[in-house]
């Protein structure tokens, strides 16, 4: 979907160059008036351009929202000291019953659990992958994060590749305090003090700017009188 979209982005700005180019080449010429029939075919594929980006918008939202869903029972734990001889279930198991005080079964709780990303490093362990076999005890897990507090372990969830750009732009223009997320959604509090839900980057540009925070004065201090003043 990608490279479609970067073929059709190309083509897009060929067209846009190349009719330019005719239109500065016809004001150079003896009748500068652009025929009517070149502005006809203009607005035409203008719209039909409009009109398919509007459609492979849609059809890329629908493929993102189905991927987030196939996402659902997944999270990421991050921080988890890393061993190459480790079973990784059996650590998010430790995890979860001795840091969350969650009664867990590794073998009835956990379908998939593997480290992601690439070479493991000692001072950053990888993260963990864990998809539970039912949705209900992943949101128990993630509803207890806040346990975690102070150990340098975390847990977020694993978003589209889409919906984590979007969030890491959101946290970026107003503020991390301000934009979490939830069961694949991201949540932004407004500079209007309202909670706005988005999955898109268009959704995030409609939010507009965040409120500026206006720059305190320097405090004038008032200068003490001298001695001689005071008997005046």
């Amino acid at each position: 979907m990608e490279s479609l979209r970067g073929t059709f982005a190309e083509m897009s700005a060929q067209f846009h160059d190349r009719m330019a180019r005719f239109e500065a080449e016809q004001q150079n010429s003896a009748s500068p008036s652009l025929p009517p029939e070149y502005l006809a075919f203009k607005k035409f594929t203008l719209e039909s351009l409009r009109c398919i980006q509007q459609q492979m918008d849609s059809f890329t939202d629908e493929l993102d929202s189905v991927e987030m869903r196939s996402r659902r029972k997944i999270l990421l734990i991050h921080g988890v000291p890393e061993n190459t001889s480790e079973d990784t279930a059996s650590v998010v198991a430790n995890v979860i019953h001795q840091k969350l005080s969650l009664p867990t079964n590794t073998a009835l709780d956990i379908r998939r659990c593997h480290r992601v990303g690439g070479r493991a490093h000692k001072s950053k362990p990888r993260p963990i992958l864990v998809k539970m076999k039912d949705a209900d005890i992943r949101d128990k897990v993630w509803y207890s994060k806040t346990k975690l507090k102070g150990s340098g372990i975390t847990v977020s969830e694993f978003l589209t590749k889409i919906r984590h750009q979007v969030f890491v732009a959101a946290r970026d223009k107003f503020g991390v305090a301000n934009c979490w997320t939830k069961r694949g959604d991201i949540y932004v509090l407004g500079s209007d003090g309202v909670r706005h839900r988005i999955v898109s980057h268009s959704q995030l540009r409609a939010l507009g700017e965040p409120a500026a925070v206006p720059e305190r004065s320097a405090a004038v201090v008032p200068k003490k009188k001298t001695r001689g003043a005071a008997k005046k």
